[in-house]
């Protein structure tokens, strides 16, 4: 089978978003703009209330989808269509906005710990006017494998040893993993051919990710392939596996709008000027 390897690294750049909460960004950033059909991907960390109490007020989105994944904190999700959801530890949100939704994602906490990340994949150009839809996936809904010895496997999308994630119905057919790997652990990951993909390590010094070392706070962007390969380093680790079906579409963006043309664009802005999300 062909092995996936890294062909690029990339590091988050320090920014704020929402009314002022601190992130970092990794995907949508200078380095990274896009990695189709990935448009944008967030760490956002502190234990500092003043990093993340504002929260993300209200805003519009329209044609693509967000994914919220948290790992510790608690906040609130609600919509103008009527959706609302308790995002708490282990939980996923995945929103598709389609033809138009406004939001609102808001801490529910005034101290301690928040941590989660936020992925933004595009929708095909036939799906970006279809009706808003709103998944929202408690934790004890994932389902948890230990594929090789040392290894524990989230599945949130896609399927892993038997286990299919909660997350149904989406255009890019994608994978999102949260992998936890023990020191010594090996373990050949099947993702499908084609895809694009990538890796994040998010806890521990580091793992080998394609052979090579991937350290904490590091993407690596996967080269094609049937399969990866993933090693535990010196110390526990844990990391993020996506990887998504290219969509090959042109892409016109402008903030929480996402389209195929700039006149989509100019339509999206005056529809939701006109109140018509």
């Amino acid at each position: 089978m062909s092995d996936r390897t890294i062909t690029r690294r990339i590091r988050g750049t320090d920014t704020s978003d929402g009314a002022g909460v601190k992130l970092k960004r990794i995907i949508g950033q200078p380095g990274l703009d896009m990695l189709d059909p990935f448009l944008l991907l967030d760490e956002f960390r502190s234990d500092s209330a003043d990093d993340y109490i504002a929260g993300f007020p209200e805003h519009p989105h329209r044609g693509f989808e967000t994914v919220t994944y948290m790992l510790a904190g608690n906040m609130q999700h609600q919509d103008n269509h009527g959706n609302r959801g308790d995002l708490t530890p282990g939980s996923v949100q995945w929103m598709t906005a389609g033809r138009g939704i406004l939001h609102s994602e808001m801490p529910q906490q005034e101290n301690g710990l928040m941590w989660g990340f936020q992925l933004w994949v595009n929708l095909p150009a036939k799906d970006k006017m279809t009706a808003p839809r709103y998944q929202d996936i408690a934790p004890q809904r994932i389902p948890v494998v230990h594929p090789a010895d040392g290894v524990e496997v989230k599945v949130i999308a896609g399927e892993l040893a038997g286990a299919t994630g909660p997350v149904e119905g989406i255009a890019t057919t994608p994978v999102y993993l949260d992998v936890s790997l023990q020191p010594g652990a090996q373990f050949a990951l099947k993702l499908p051919v084609g895809h694009h993909g990538f890796a994040y390590v998010f806890e521990g010094e580091s793992a080998l990710v394609g052979g090579e070392r991937l350290q904490r706070s590091e993407l690596g962007v996967l080269s094609d392939g049937e399969q990866l390969q993933l090693a535990g380093g010196d110390k526990p680790s844990r990391l993020l596996v996506v990887a998504g079906k290219p969509l090959n579409e042109p892409v016109a963006r402008y903030g929480p709008f996402v389209m195929n043309t700039q006149a989509q664009i100019h339509e999206a802005i005056a529809d939701f000027r006109a109140g018509r999300f």
